[in-house]
Order: structure tokens, then C-alpha cells, then sequence
């Protein structure tokens, strides 16, 4: 890579050093975004370990471990690492079903668990296997983020107005009317009967402070992170009012390197254990490469991670921060995003983080556990606000009413089901949708596609349909180009081509004008998108037929004389090419063009 930033990043000082001569050259900048990020991680890690149902130094074990290890084997620059609202709903459904109502046990033998997932992220990373995020569709991934964000919010309300979460899920309340319809139901009740009114207002408070923050001058949020005023300001209040101490975290033990624990393998072949192993090893995995692949695009030298070391640097920190009695640790997008912002150039600033949290946790011990509990869970309600923001839904229905029913359905079946059965049910809908669309059986996980070279310019033709399924094929071929050409990716010769294949295709495109080449889209005139959205789905032109769903079968079977079929998929011909439902008007309106084929 060339020493200086890609055209167009805001800096335009050299790209910064890495490893020791990246310390000599860039210690202050670093040291100064370490300090500020471990503000903002200190509560967090207190905060998810809290919602996570296990012990409050776990969190912190996760924090430290790593900022100051797995960050040096990590393949990304800027990502920090660290235990992340992503994976409060595994480890509290991991700790409840092996623990058996025993969460110290449950906790023990979830962080088994963890470790094999580490062990396995590090085997994964020696087989190159990063490419396999760009399996799975854009829409279900956010609906799973969602469904997330929502669980988030409803466990952790109940604390943030003064109540014991862990008793109230053992209720009868919550027990009879099953999950998270029961901690739906039980927010009246939560609010009509606060043991403790200013616990409320504390945790109301911390959830306002979180959401006004961002709204501040960048003189002020920037270097005085909300999670630390909101601790502060909990510490205040909860001395003030003389707080009863069932309310404080108090759970920090005094001697750090005393309370480390060791995980517990006696239910590690377990069914259970088998089915959180898995679960573990899909979120944590996907949520820290997003991750590092959204930071990439913030990075001002555009500094591109290697994926592979990424599952490995993961793969390590998991392992030992769960050896040693901490939480699952991600690469966390916001904390990152911040180190970016507070002026970090390298991987120093994550290992600077790690310290401090580890000074904080030795020095101020005591101080630590006289922070309302309410405190953190309003902090917590915020982030799961903030996963599962109407925005976001609103954003995904603009690009396209199938991609939201994706989302919506996967968010659904994540909050009153479970995460596993979100995403496969949220994929197989994907994947039927795509193939009603005429993406056929055939095609599902690959994509025909040719390559033509004239001279300096590439041409890379996508000749058949292309849904999300086939992608990580596709990226394969992409990969495999030349560097530094003038690519153009064809669309002419395509047929359906859904939202995530258009949207990373845009990705790509970003990458490889980053290494100096140039890349042009062509042939999307031959196709509507569904929406206005740049990277709507699209559907290829002439659309000279169209048939209503009672129809279809008679059009497949009457048409054969002016369309040329192939073997039906579902019911549905081969090279039909079929739009979307209209999920406002389904019936006689619906329409299913037909593609005449050429010879």
C-alpha cells in the first residue's frame, strides 16, 4: 500500500506506522483516545455483564483482555474490542438453560462454551474463512440486530425503574404469559409498583442523558463520553438520596486477579452446549466483521482489514478472556466509530483502552459498586433503542417492501423465539422470495458471470440471477480480477438481482478505487429497480406480459410457443422473471411479468 491516504480521505498525513514504530510515531494521539474510550467502556462493560446475568467483573475481564491482547492479533487498525449489546441476549439465554437456575454455574459453563467458539474463530481464521459474511442478506442481519435491540430494552426497563430483572423473569407473571410476552406484560405492573421512585428517575435520567449527548457541541461529547456522565451523575444521586445498597451494583469484587474464574466443561458435548456454540460462533463472528468492514470505510487512510486475522485475533480473545472467567468480546462498532473520532491512528489506542480499564478496575474498586444499577440499565435501554430505531425499519422498507418483510419477520421470530430460528427462518424466506423472483434452484449459490479483458479494461458480466445466496460466489470472481484496471460490471445480460448482490456489488466498487482502479456499473437501464433506493433489487425489461397470481400456472403451460422454459422450480419457470409482491394490494393487482427469452 502506498504511504499516502486514498484520494478524497480527510487527512492527508501519511498513512501512520503500525506495531512498535506506530507507538513511537503516534503515542499521544493514541494514548489520548484510550484514555476517553476507556470512559465510555468502563460502564458498558459493568452494564452488559449486568444484563448478561453474570458477575460484573466479567465484563470488565472482556474489556481488558481485549484492548490489551486481541487487538495485536486482530487484522483490523481502528476496531475496538470488547464485550458488546449484541451478545447480552446469548449469554443470558446461555447462562439460564445451562445453569438451571444456578447463574454462577450457568455462567461457568457458558464461558466453556465461549472458549471452544474461540478455539474454533481461530481455526476458521487459518482457513481464510472471512469471505463467509458475505453470505448472509443485508435485511435479515439487521432484522436480528433488531429483534436484539428489542429484547434489550424489555429486560432491561424493569431495572431501570427500580426493579429486579432476574426475579421478575422467574415471576408468575412473566412465567405464565411465556418470554417476552411476559415482560411486556409486566411493564404496568413495573411502573405502577417502583420500590423506589428516585431509582426510576435515575434510570430515566441516564437514558435522556444518552440521548441528548450526541446532540452537543463535539468539544463537549467528543472528550466527556455520555457513559461516564451518567455514571457520575447515578453517584451523585444514589449518595444524595441515600440509595438502599439492593440497588447499587456493589457486585465488583475488591481483589481483581482473585476473582478470576475458570470456565466449567462438564456440559460442554451437551445438546445445549452444541446449539450456544453455534449461535456464539454466527453473531460473534458476523458482528465483528461488519464491524471492521464499516470502520474500514471510516478510516481517513482507508487502511483495508484482513478478515482472516480478524477471526483470529477474536478467536484469541474469546478463548482467554472466557478462560479466565470474562465476557464474549466483539470488534464493537460505536466504541470504534469514537476511537476514530477522538483521533486514534492505530491499534495502540485499543491496547491504551484496555489499560486503563484494567487501572480503573484495580484502583477504584469501591467506588465502582456504589453505581445504581438503574444507571446502567437506562444506558442499556438507550442502546437497544438505538439497534431497534424505527428508522431503521423505516429505512429498509425504502429500498424495498421484501427486504422490510425480511427484517420485520426475522426481528419477530428473534424476540419471541430465538436468535437461531430468526436468522434461519428470515434466511429461508429470503431465499423462496429470491427464487419466486426467478432465481433458479440452480443458481442459488452461484451466479453465472464471464470476464473479458481489453487491455486496460475489464468487463465482468452477470448473465444470470443473482440473489444474496450467490454472492460470496460472486466476490470470489471479483477478488480474482486484476488490480488497478478500469472495471465495468455488466448488467445487461442479468436477470433478478437482489438488494444485498446490488448494494455490495457498491461495496466492492468502493474497495477496488481505493487500490487505483476505476469501476463502472452498466446495463441497469435495461432493468427497474423497486424502489428509488441505489441499491434497490432489480428486475430486467421488456416487460411486455404480465399475469395476475391466479394466472401463472396457465401462462407456464400455454406460453410454451412464444417463451422458451426450462424445468420448473417450485412451480415457477426457470427464466421467469417475476417482481415482488404488492404487500398493499395482493390478489387480482399483483403482477408477474414475463422475459421473453432470446434463442
Amino acid at each position: 500500500m502506498s504511504n499516502e491516504p486514498a484520494s478524497g480521505a480527510p487527512d492527508v498525513t501519511p498513512v501512520p506506522k503500525d506495531w512498535l514504530p506506530g507507538l513511537a510515531e503516534n503515542w499521544k494521539s493514541d494514548l489520548m483516545s484510550g484514555f476517553v474510550l476507556s470512559l465510555i467502556a468502563l460502564p458498558l462493560c459493568l452494564g452488559i455483564a449486568l444484563a448478561s446475568n453474570a458477575p460484573p467483573i466479567a465484563g470488565l475481564i472482556a474489556g481488558v483482555v481485549g484492548g490489551m491482547l486481541a487487538g495485536f492479533l486482530s487484522g483490523s487498525h481502528l476496531t475496538i474490542n470488547g464485550p458488546a449489546a449484541g451478545l447480552i441476549v446469548i449469554v443470558l439465554g446461555s447462562v439460564a438453560e445451562l445453569g438451571l437456575g444456578d447463574p454462577v454455574v450457568g455462567f461457568q459453563r457458558t464461558a466453556a462454551v465461549v472458549v471452544v467458539v474461540g478455539a474454533i474463530q481461530i481455526v476458521l481464521g487459518f482457513l481464510r474463512a472471512g469471505k463467509l459474511t458475505n453470505f448472509f442478506n443485508l435485511s435479515v442481519i439487521k432484522g436480528m440486530l433488531a429483534g436484539i435491540g428489542i429484547i434489550i430494552i424489555l429486560k432491561s426497563f424493569h431495572v431501570a425503574v427500580g426493579m429486579d430483572g432476574n426475579a421478575l423473569i422467574r415471576s408468575d407473571m412473566v412465567a405464565e404469559a411465556g418470554g417476552m410476552f411476559g415482560m411486556i406484560k409486566a411493564i404496568p405492573d413495573s411502573l405502577i409498583n417502583m420500590a423506589n421512585p428516585l431509582v426510576g428517575v435515575i434510570g430515566g435520567l441516564a437514558f435522556l442523558i444518552m440521548a441528548v449527548w450526541p446532540m452537543l457541541p463535539k468539544t463537549v461529547n467528543q472528550f466527556i463520553p455520555a457513559p461516564l456522565v451518567l455514571a457520575i451523575l447515578g453517584l451523585v444521586l444514589a449518595s444524595v438520596f441515600t440509595v438502599e445498597k439492593q440497588f447499587l451494583l456493589n457486585d465488583v469484587p475488591m481483589d481483581f486477579f482473585g476473582a478470576l474464574k475458570f470456565p466449567d466443561f462438564s456440559q460442554i458435548t451437551s445438546l445445549v452446549s452444541l446449539k450456544y456454540i453455534f449461535i456464539f460462533l454466527f453473531v460473534n463472528s458476523l458482528e465483528s466483521l461488519l464491524t471492521a468492514s464499516a470502520i474500514d470505510k471510516q478510516d481517513p487512510w482507508r487502511r483495508r482489514s484482513n478478515m482472516n486475522k480478524e477471526f483470529i485475533g477474536k478467536g484469541a480473545g474469546n478463548l482467554i478472556s472466557a478462560g479466565i472467567g470474562g465476557l464474549p468480546m466483539i470488534a464493537e462498532v460505536v466504541r470504534s466509530a469514537a476511537n476514530i473520532a477522538n483521533g486514534a491512528r492505530t491499534r495502540w489506542s485499543n491496547f491504551f483502552h484496555g489499560t486503563f480499564l484494567l487501572v480503573f478496575v484495580l484502583a477504584i474498586p469501591g467506588i465502582l459498586n456504589l453505581i445504581p444499577l438503574a444507571a446502567l440499565a437506562g444506558m442499556l435501554v438507550f442502546i437497544g433503542y438505538r439497534l431497534a430505531h424505527p428508522r431503521e425499519f423505516a429505512h429498509v422498507f425504502e429500498i424495498g417492501k421484501e427486504e422490510f418483510l425480511y427484517m420485520f419477520v426475522t426481528a419477530m421470530i428473534v424476540v419471541f423465539m430465538d436468535i437461531l430460528a430468526g436468522v434461519f427462518i428470515g434466511t429461508i424466506l429470503a431465499i423462496v422470495m429470491n427464487v419466486m423472483r426467478g432465481v433458479p434452484v440452480s443458481r442459488l449459490f452461484t451466479a453465472k458471470t464471464s470476464v473479458e479483458g481489453r487491455g486496460d479494461e475489464i468487463v465482468f458480466k452477470l448473465q444470470s440471477a443473482a440473489g444474496f445466496s450467490s454472492f460470496m460466489n460472486i466476490r470470489g470472481k471479483l477478488d480474482a480480477l486484476p488490480k488497478c484496471k478500469n472495471l465495468i460490471i455488466d448488467f445487461s445480460e442479468a436477470g433478478f438481482v437482489d438488494h444485498t448482490v446490488h448494494e455490495r456489488l457498491y461495496d466492492f466498487a468502493g474497495e477496488y478505487k481505493l487500490d487505483g482502479g476505476t469501476v463502472d456499473m452498466t446495463g441497469k437501464e435495461r432493468h427497474t429497480p423497486y424502489s428509488s433506493y441505489r441499491s434497490a433489487a432489480l428486475v430486467p425489461w421488456p416487460r411486455n406480459l404480465s399475469f395476475g397470481p391466479f394466472c401463472r400456472f396457465a401462462a407456464q403451460n400455454f406460453c410454451k410457443s412464444s417463451f422458451r422454459f426450462y424445468k420448473p422450480n417450485f412451480g415457477i419457470a426457470r427464466h421467469t422473471y417475476l417482481e415482488p409482491f404488492n404487500l398493499n394490494s395482493l390478489g387480482w393487482c399483483s403482477r408477474y411479468p414475463v422475459r421473453p427469452q432470446r434463442a
